[in-house]
């Protein structure tokens, strides 16, 4: 039996390599502006986090997110980034 192939990717967080299907997506969309893309779907330039509140916290602090995606992240998109991560959880249980 072949076993089926599971994308990877890497949070821009901790730096952890985990399943696409576990992380949560960050796009910039083409048009302009950002969005938290659950589905993993929403065309555009992405970056992969952890749904845990240290690594989105960590990608915000260090400026990683901005890097990633080649953008400058404006206060009113930081603060819906923050948002969002308040509702995860503190840290990753494995």
């Amino acid at each position: 039996m072949k076993r089926r192939h599971i994308p990877q990717r890497t949070c821009i967080g901790c730096r952890q390599v985990r399943a696409k299907r576990d992380l949560i997506r960050v796009v910039r969309l083409p048009q302009g502006g950002l969005v938290i893309d659950e589905t993993g779907k929403q065309n555009g330039r992405g970056a992969y986090l952890c749904p845990a509140r240290s690594c989105w916290m960590a990608a915000l602090k260090g400026d990683r997110l901005s890097k990633a995606l080649n953008i400058e992240i404006g206060n009113a998109e930081k603060e819906m980034l923050q948002n969002y991560a308040s509702t995860l959880a503190e840290t990753l249980v494995e």
